[in-house]
């Protein structure tokens, strides 16, 4: 099988746990029973305690990427009507910018760097905006925004508050009301260390009051909700990731808790950091989550032929960048089944490559 026998440091598809992978080796079952139905209903109790989500919030289930999540929120909470104030730090903030435009949202590209915008209040262009919209973690560059700053600034100017936090749910602190969160997209193959094809999008009150109806088929919130009722899709749901999201969700909350997940998570990233101190690589950003490490090389090496040289020589897997960053970042994941033992096998390849003994 392609690449089965790597070690794997990408940010999404992550490393899973052997419980989680022996449930998706199993035979797919029928899902419009009730049997099926309580597996929903487990799964959206789960991620709604997980994100400290208000009472009354609501999951939807979609059978897609993270990127149809995105979309789909707009497509669904927001209209001509809107001003969008869309925060664009990298590829993933600039992914928001082309949906709003695709589908008509009045908004203002708000390129930020340098900033997790604990001073968003000073550095928003004055206007008046309807939603706030952010990649909590810009994973094409490794960078986590001040999402409780963020939250009490869309708060006091009644912004509808949208956040895409699937690569950084499970690994950094995520908590809907004390951020003042409406909607928060997640998925799959990120922190909660599944594979990939299933996006939630998990919505508040205040939210599900702006649900509007909107001409599709498929990504149709309210049939989605009344669907929901009864721990149902209206169309055929990733029956297998499902069952292994219920696992997974139960498997957190057995081993500590989600804030367990963060600890570990944390642990990681900084154990990694701190081993590398060695070798001439430096953090892109000041404003890393624990999900993951960018590093770009400070001997005038390409990003490029390192990514490539671990993976043809060690068999290990970092994240290249792309467009202009190609050459200068790596990224490097601490999500998904994490530990000293597994993050050394890349430690000692960095080392080995570089051809510098490790203190």
């Amino acid at each position: 099988m392609i690449y089965e026998d790597y070690y794997i440091f990408t940010p999404g598809p992550v490393k899973m746990s052997q419980e989680i992978m022996d449930i998706g080796a199993k035979q797919t079952p029928y899902f419009r029973n009730c049997e099926f139905s309580e597996v929903t209903f487990a799964c959206e109790k789960g991620l709604l305690e997980m994100v400290n989500a208000p009472k009354g919030s609501k999951v939807i289930f979609l059978t897609a990427s993270g990127t149809a999540g995105m979309e789909s929120v707009v497509m669904n909470l927001l209209s001509k009507d809107d001003n969008a104030l869309v925060v664009n730090g990298g590829g993933f903030g600039g992914r928001f910018v082309e949906i709003c435009k695709t589908h008509d949202v009045t908004h203002r590209d708000f390129k930020v760097a340098n900033t997790n915008l604990s001073d968003i209040e000073a550095l928003a262009p004055q206007e008046d905006y309807s939603a706030l919209i952010v990649n909590a973690h810009e994973t094409s560059v490794g960078h986590l925004y001040d999402l409780n700053a963020m939250g009490a600034y869309a708060q006091k100017n009644n912004m509808l508050y949208i956040v895409d936090a699937i690569s950084m749910l499970v690994t950094d602190k995520l908590d809907m009301q004390e951020s003042n969160i409406d909607v928060v997209i997640a998925s799959s193959q990120k922190g909660l260390a599944l594979p990939p094809g299933l996006t939630m999008v998990i919505l508040n009150p205040k939210a599900l009051e702006k649900v509007q109806e909107i001409k599709s088929l498929y990504f149709n919130f309210k049939d989605y909700l009344s669907n929901g009722e009864r721990g149902q899709t209206p169309y055929t749901p990733a029956v297998t990731i499902m069952l292994q999201l219920e696992a997974r969700l139960a498997q957190i909350k057995r081993l500590g808790g989600v804030e367990r997940s963060i600890a570990n998570a944390k642990a990681m990233s900084e154990y990694f950091r701190q081993s590398i101190k060695g070798l001439p690589l430096k953090a892109y950003t000041p404003y890393m989550p624990n999900a993951m490490t960018t590093l770009t090389p400070t001997d005038g090496k390409s990003a490029m032929d390192i990514v490539n040289g671990l993976e043809e020589a060690y068999k290990v897997m970092v994240c290249p960048n792309g467009g202009e960053l190609r050459e200068v970042i790596f990224r490097v994941s601490h999500m998904g089944e994490m530990t000293k033992e597994y993050t050394d096998v890349l430690i000692d390849s960095l080392y080995d490559y570089y051809k510098i003994d490790r203190a």
